[in-house]
């Protein structure tokens, strides 16, 4: 897969103003850290995945033409969501294999001094924090690129929120960029090295949660344990299709 950063400009650009109109409209939305933004790329912007709004709230709430990583299948996400997530256009993963040329042309977009989100967790099959796959820690270590930690909150509300005739509170919270981080080594050390990236992500986008939303990386025991029940991946040994 080749791809050229930034990518469908115009389309892109029509649709961050449509998503950020929505987003007032339907929701008490507000966007936190903004200060926090840098100026350019390249930038890995990781968060929090709840939700299958979450990129889209991403997408509405940075000054950036950001390409996004996304599953395969989109399996808990509505047509219109699918439709959307298709004209905006991403870099597809087949979960629980390795998706070589996305992973190709994510290295090339961060290369290119550009904006890449993903989801560490790859997945939302639970509202807890869980610990990173290895895919953000490897992408953050061989390209060097600035990490934006961000922190989404509200999200699953938004639609029964709706259905009750009232709005829900969203918020998006950006907290300060860290790193860049560089893995030399191979073997075993290179393992344990990206699982302590995959930890450090994790824990800068907990901050940015309420306490009860932080999971595996929360101060709580019983919050800690009941994220280890939901921390298994279901595309272990069982690749998407």
């Amino acid at each position: 897969m080749t791809i050229t950063y930034p990518r469908r400009k115009v389309i892109r650009t029509i649709l961050r103003q449509l998503i950020r109109v929505a987003f007032q409209v339907l929701s008490d939305f507000s966007i936190e850290g903004r200060e926090n933004l840098p100026k350019e790329g390249p930038l890995l912007v990781i968060g929090n995945h709840f939700s299958f709004l979450d990129p889209v709230a991403v997408i509405g709430s940075v000054p950036y033409p950001i390409e996004y990583l996304g599953g395969l299948r989109m399996p808990n996400a509505p047509q219109s969501v699918i439709w959307l997530a298709k004209l905006y256009g991403f870099l597809p993963v087949r979960r629980g294999s390795i998706s070589r040329d996305t992973l190709y042309a994510s290295r090339a977009v961060l290369q290119s001094k550009g904006v890449l989100g993903i989801f560490p967790e790859a997945g939302n099959w639970t509202s807890v924090l869980r610990p990173a796959r290895p895919g953000a820690a490897y992408l953050a270590s061989s390209t060097r690129a600035k990490i934006l930690p961000v922190g989404l909150d509200g999200l699953t509300d938004l639609f029964p929120t709706l259905k009750r005739g009232k709005r829900a509170r969203i918020t998006v919270r950006f907290g300060k960029p860290f790193g860049p981080f560089f893995v030399s080594e191979r073997g075993e050390t290179d393992r344990n090295r990206l699982e302590e990236i995959g930890h450090e992500m994790m824990r800068e986008i907990a901050l940015l949660l309420p306490s009860e939303k932080r999971g595996f990386y929360s101060d709580d025991p019983a919050v800690r344990e009941f994220a280890a029940m939901q921390a298994v991946y279901p595309w272990d040994g069982k690749p998407e299709e």
